[in-house]
């Protein structure tokens, strides 16, 4: 017999038998993903085995700047610092560390560096959450070893008390009143050492700190606010021996006289201090008076803030006679204090003779009527003042008048803010009118 015919696709299969689907060689690879048309170039297989054991192996500085920056864009954010901080100095690296942690990013205040923000961010959120006496010191040394060279500002918004003994105490039921709480008659709890890190920081310049607790919701007791003798002793030592510091503002911590008065004894020959920010506390008429001796005999001091605070006529003339004598400083702020017009004549009487300060604010002064002509004095003697700030005082409308006629000849005063004083439209119109030109004159413009 005549074998079969066969047709053309089973001529093909003895033709070629690796077609046959029956006799193909079939390879099942262990990942379900795994497709020859996508096989990874041998060199992405080695960044990836970099990237994964960057912990146990850091291996950066060796590779060529192309196969670092893929590094660089695959390393976890949530490396330890011992191994990213030395290693590490890709900007990119440290944007993506931050918005990884942080919501709110801006590195306007970090003069554009990621770098730095993550490392005084950090420090900051350690010392916010460490409790004295029960969070162990051995993180926040390790992390200042680390960080060191990379912060120049702290800005510490609360500080954590040592935990109370409860135990110890147990009050009976019929001494427990509301009185403890509302006079803050708890016993004192200390905070955080400051001294312990300020030192250790080179670059530290500015330092801000609130001794308080933020959202302690029902638990609120005054104790939590409490800025203790032993917190002052300690604090005023090390922003002594911290002679790079530039900045010191405590705003917000109870801070009465003798307290005060112990921190500014310590920054008397302090070399480096610009700026001091003592607003927001309950200093009064002795605070006053050792600010004016800190004004006396510094030679470095452009800004004091004693805003909100409780400085009446005695302290505001203390430190009126300092700044006869005082050379360098730029910015007063006395606002929202008690200084009357005996106060602001003081005050005043000291500018007409001032050639450095170039902005004072004394709103919220009780100031009166017959402050007027000592303030127009000022404005038509004083040549270097650019911005007065005397809003929420009761000068009147005479006093209004007195003011426009002080300012016609003056050509410096940029600023010049009038709310609330209970002057005159017309005054008031003719007084910006004057600061108009002098700004236009500043700016080179010319009028038409």
């Amino acid at each position: 017999m005549e074998p079969p015919l066969l047709d053309e696709n089973e001529q093909n299969l003895f033709a070629n038998p690796a077609a046959d689907p029956r006799k193909m060689r079939r390879i099942i690879a262990e990942d379900p993903e795994w497709s020859l048309a996508t096989v990874p170039r041998l060199i992405d297989i080695c960044i990836k085995h970099i990237v994964v054991n960057f912990a146990d192996n850091p291996l950066l500085d060796e590779l060529k700047p192309k196969h670092k920056d893929k590094v660089l864009e695959a390393l976890a954010t949530d490396l330890p610092l011992k191994i990213t901080a030395p290693l590490v100095s890709d900007e990119g690296y440290w944007k993506r560390s931050c918005k990884a942690r942080w919501t709110v990013c801006d590195t306007d205040q970090y003069g554009n560096s990621w770098k730095r923000m993550f490392f005084e961010r950090n420090m900051e959120d350690l010392i916010e959450n460490f409790v004295p006496e029960a969070t162990e010191l051995t993180e926040i040394t390790e992390t200042l070893e680390l960080s060191k060279d990379f912060i120049k500002r702290l800005r510490i918004r609360q500080l954590l008390p040592q935990i109370k003994d409860v135990s110890a105490t147990i009050p009976q039921e019929e001494e427990v009143s509301d009185q403890g709480s509302d006079t803050g008659t708890d016993d004192s709890l200390d905070h955080f050492d400051f001294g312990l890190i300020i030192n250790k920081l080179p670059n530290l310049v500015e330092l801000s700190i609130t001794y308080g607790v933020r959202n302690c919701g029902m638990n609120f007791e005054w104790s939590l606010f409490e800025f203790t003798q032993k917190d002052c002793c300690l604090l005023a030592k090390a922003v002594k021996a911290c002679t790079h510091l530039q900045v010191l503002r405590l705003q917000r911590c109870q801070i009465e006289d003798e307290k005060a008065r112990l921190i500014i004894s310590h920054l008397l020959e302090h070399p480096g201090l610009k700026v001091l920010d003592l607003s927001h506390n309950r200093i009064g008429d002795k605070t006053g008076r050792a600010v004016g001796k800190l004004l006396a005999g510094n030679k470095v001091l452009e800004e004091v803030n004693l805003c909100d605070n409780a400085i009446k006529a005695e302290g505001a003339s203390a430190i009126a006679f300092s700044l006869k004598k005082n050379n360098t400083l730029k910015i007063l702020n006395l606002k929202l204090n008690r200084i009357g017009d005996e106060g602001g004549r003081n005050i005043c009487q000291a500018l007409t003779k001032s050639n450095t300060l170039l902005t004072i604010d004394l709103s919220s002064n009780g100031l009166g009527e017959h402050m007027a002509a000592s303030l127009a004095e000022v404005l038509s003697r004083n040549q270097s003042l650019e911005n007065l700030i005397i809003s929420c005082n009761k000068l009147g409308v005479s006093g209004g008048r007195i003011l426009q006629e002080g300012l016609e000849n003056n050509k410096v005063l940029k600023t010049f803010d009038l709310r609330l004083t209970e002057i005159s439209q017309q005054s008031e119109h003719s007084i910006m009118n004057v600061i108009k030109s002098n700004k236009d004159k500043a700016a080179g413009i010319t009028a038409v």
